[in-house]
């Protein structure tokens, strides 16, 4: 029997290691998430959810949620990719629509899915129609990427495997001892490459995220390492100019509400508002008697938000507008001229004044409302208690959202107060993430509360009008308050 000594067992050694290696992933580019936004489409309260996408071409799993005194109605649903490529791919033009599908909507909360197929990575909108009102969401399909240095510590280790067998071949059916040495050094080599490119991957700086911090084209998205760098690495842009048009400015009539966002530098339309809490605009509204309307506009142009609302009484409409810009944050953009409308033809009873902290009963349910001694300049804990059983669901992502405008003065109508109010405030309660669990709990998962509890410190004192909101039984409890607030 043939003996192979001492070089056969180096290179056993040598196979283990370089088979035991696993070259690094890239993290230079998003993986791809869940997306869920909200959307006011029509009379509709919706929210959207995009299955992340693992394959190009591929599917696109898309669920809308319906909610509590949603109508029954067919949605149309169209995939357009929105990015320009500078190669050449033979896929259909930019602005097309490459995929439909429909959706028929029950009378009862529920989730319905469609299934739709993306061809490309880059940019993308997904098209939400009922046939009056359409709505457009952007998102971002991303493709597999590899880090410079991680290209190289995968093309080393795969040649210093692929020489390690020419290795034992020789090794084994050559006659001449010196033969296998050829592939061995070259295998050494390849192996000292690949553990260079695998050390040096950490220390690789990340590219700007297509999508998050750069806008995002087919280019930058397949390949964020080859693609032109900002100048700087300061990604943030300047605030957002808001103008609201009416269709309608009669109390008793339902008005569609254009908010018009530009750049505060430029004056073109902000075209790069990403999702953030949910939704791409958070609307809040407040109506002359201190109703509050908080709604999430559906995308219907560049810088062109619109959303439907029942003007209810006449006076004088307080709105202020939660946003965030890629690479910008989050900006709230308050309407300076606010929203006034004259009385129609039928007179409508005002909303009535709610009371200070305390018991309550809303739709049958029992709830408490109790804050901390609030004292300017403190912290203070504001807790609410939604009937007796944990059956609250997170809405936009939270367990519950506290609205806090003020100081007020008392006899002037909550509206025209709160146009020039010195304090507007959105405070979160958040859902935990059950141990275990994939990702964070949505509208599904019915197991928080009875209590929720809120943290704000008031800058000033005075008279606030607090409206804290919940979601349970797929309708959004919306409990309304005045606090008072003592001098420190």
């Amino acid at each position: 029997m043939r003996t192979y000594g001492p070089r056969a067992l180096l290179v056993a050694v040598l196979m283990i290691l370089v088979v035991g290696q696993r070259p690094a992933l890239a993290d230079g580019a998003p993986t791809g998430q869940d997306l869920h936004v909200a959307q006011t489409l029509g009379t509709r309260e919706l929210s959207v959810v995009l299955r992340r996408v693992d394959e190009v071409p591929g599917p696109l799993r898309v669920e809308v949620l319906t909610h509590a005194g949603t109508a029954p109605g067919k949605l149309v649903l169209r995939l357009v990719p929105t990015g320009v490529s500078s190669a050449e791919d033979g896929l259909p033009a930019a602005g097309s629509a490459v995929s439909e599908g429909e959706l028929v909507l029950g009378s009862t909360p529920a989730s319905y899915g469609a299934t739709l197929r993306v061809d490309r990575p880059g940019p993308w909108e997904l098209i939400v129609d009922d046939g009056h009102d359409s709505g457009r969401i952007p998102f971002v399909v991303p493709a597999p990427v590899r880090s410079p240095p991680d290209t190289v510590a995968y093309a080393g280790f795969s040649v210093a495997g692929g020489l390690l067998l020419l290795a034992l071949g020789t090794a084994v059916w050559s006659r001449r001892r010196w033969l296998p040495l050829v592939p061995a050094c070259g295998m050494v080599a390849a192996l000292a490459t690949g553990v260079t490119g695998a050390a040096l991957s950490p220390l690789t700086p990340q590219p700007p995220l297509p999508g998050l911090q750069v806008d995002a084209t087919v280019d930058n998205v397949t390949a964020p390492y080859t693609a032109a760098r900002p100048l700087n690495a300061d990604y943030s842009r300047p605030p957002v100019n808001m103008l609201v048009r009416a269709s309608e400015t009669t109390s008793g009539r339902r008005t569609d509400l254009d908010l018009l966002l530009t750049d505060g530098s430029t004056g073109r339309p902000a075209e790069d508002l990403v999702v953030h809490d949910d939704a791409l605009v958070h609307l809040l509204v407040v109506s002359p008697s201190g109703r509050l309307w908080h709604l999430h506009p559906v995308m219907a142009g560049s810088g062109h938000y619109r959303v439907g609302l029942d003007l209810a009484e006449p006076g004088h409409y307080a709105l202020s507008a939660e946003v965030a810009r890629r690479g910008g944050g989050v900006q709230l953009v308050r309407s300076a001229a606010g929203l006034d409308v004259g009385e129609g033809a039928t007179p409508v009873a005002a909303a009535p004044t709610p009371g200070g902290p305390g018991p309550r009963e809303i739709d049958g349910v029992l709830i408490g409302l109790v804050a901390t001694r609030p004292s300017a300049g403190e912290a203070t804990t504001i807790t609410l208690r939604v009937g007796e059983r944990a059956d609250l669901q997170p809405w936009l992502g939270m367990v519950g959202h506290l609205i806090v405008v003020g100081p007020l003065p008392h006899s002037t109508p909550v509206g025209t107060a709160a146009q020039t109010a010195p304090v507007w405030g959105h405070v979160h309660a958040m859902a935990p993430v059950p141990r275990g669990a994939a990702g964070r709990p949505d509208e599904t998962v019915a197991t928080f509360g009875p209590e929720v509890r809120f943290t704000h410190t008031f800058p000033e004192p005075g008279r606030y009008r607090l409206w804290a909101q919940v979601e349970r039984g797929y309708a959004l409890v919306t409990v309304p308050a005045v606090l008072d607030v003592g001098a420190p």
